[in-house]
């Protein structure tokens, strides 16, 4: 080996003395991460013994914080309760018929259109009536014919003592039969006319001029739209809480809420077997036409009264696994903490219900904020 002015070997030994630098170097670089690692923990510990410290204080203040939660309280108190049976209920019109042709013949006018109003008696259509007027002009001869034979027989033989009384009877008999067919052919004649059973609106009309009708044939439709009846039916349970002559109260959204008030005028006195309830029927007042057949009203009838209830919204009700809670607010310590109380529940109508037993007249009722708080937190009353 030879060593060169600079020191630095040459030939095969001065590979070893590169791997004797690279050793080292790589000795000094593991030294340096060895300290900085060190470092690096201390610091580490520091920060997580001044979290440590931190914790405790935390725990420290959390034991000293006491949660307040605002709620709005309703005093408790004794008032008159209606029990109600609530049904959904159809109306129907009153009188509701199709009106049919009596004779056979062509429609030769239209009297009514649909939509008309009508009053008894008032003419809806006219059939063709040529042929039966000839008939009764037909029968009236013979009927005048007869009525004078009959009448010179009788004065013949009650007065002379003329003629016998086989042609007296047979002359009487005879005056008598054609009086009674023409009678029968005066009232076909009349009912070539259709007209109204009753007062009420055209709602249909099923023939023109020219159409051929018969006996049977549907005309029109007539209904009675004032009043209206509104049919439900009741549940059997309640057979014993209903009577004709109970007031109900009606609602009709269809036509914005507006509430109606009838007395029942019927009741039904068999139980359908299918649904198990019993029909009930009431005449509501219906003279601007707003109640249509077929709309639907909430229907609300008074099973009973209670005169001194304890009523509470069912909002503040919460429900548990045992049945129902509500908290009231009390006094502890001079503070207003909640208190829960179990209750058994009544009779209940539309967001009220009787609070039979857990609470007591006087007590503050928890009416917001019940969802959020637990037996025993304070709180603040607002809005009382």
């Amino acid at each position: 080996m030879t060593i060169d002015e600079r020191g630095h070997g040459r030939g095969t030994c001065g590979v070893g003395t590169q791997i004797m630098h690279t050793e080292r170097f790589e000795r000094t670089k593991m030294a340096r991460y060895r300290r900085w690692f060190a470092s690096g923990a201390l610091v580490v510990l520091a920060a997580c013994g001044s979290a440590q410290a931190d914790g405790t204080e935390d725990a420290e203040a959390s034991d000293r914080f006491v949660r307040v939660i605002n709620v709005q309280v309703a005093p408790i108190t004794r008032e008159r309760f209606v029990e109600e049976i609530r049904l959904t209920a159809v109306a129907m019109a009153n009188r509701d018929v199709m009106i049919e042709a009596e004779e056979s013949g062509q429609i030769t006018e239209i009297f009514r259109d649909r939509g008309d109003r009508v009053a008894p008696g008032d003419r809806i259509a006219k059939i063709d009536d040529a042929v039966l007027t000839a008939q009764v002009a037909q029968a009236r001869a013979a009927a005048d014919l007869a009525s004078q034979t009959w009448d010179r027989r009788r004065r013949l033989f009650e007065d002379e003592g003329v003629g016998s009384e086989i042609a007296y009877l047979e002359a009487r008999f005879a005056a008598e039969q054609s009086a009674a067919a023409l009678a029968v052919l005066v009232e076909r004649l009349d009912r070539t006319v259709v007209r109204a059973p009753f007062g009420g609106v055209l709602d249909e009309r099923h023939v023109d001029v020219g159409t051929m009708v018969g006996p049977g044939k549907t005309i029109g439709r007539i209904v009675q739209l004032d009043p209206v009846k509104v049919v439900a039916g009741v549940p059997e349970r309640y057979a014993a809480d209903v009577a004709v002559g109970a007031t109900v109260e009606m609602v009709f959204e269809a036509l914005g809420g507006a509430t109606y008030a009838a007395r029942i005028r019927y009741v039904s006195s068999t139980v359908d077997a299918q649904n198990r309830t019993f029909g009930i029927e009431a005449e509501v007042s219906n003279r601007d036409g707003a109640i249509k057949p077929q709309m639907v009203a909430n229907v609300s009838l008074a099973r009973r009264l209670m005169e001194e209830a304890i009523v509470v919204p069912q909002d503040a009700l919460i429900r548990v696994e045992g049945g129902y809670v509500v908290f009231v607010v009390a006094e502890r310590d001079g503070n207003e903490v909640a208190e829960v109380r179990e209750v058994v529940l009544g009779p209940a109508r539309r967001n009220l219900v009787v609070v039979e037993s857990g609470v007591e007249s006087g007590e503050r009722l928890v009416i917001v904020g019940q969802k959020s708080v637990a037996d025993g937190d304070r709180v603040n009353v607002v809005d009382r």
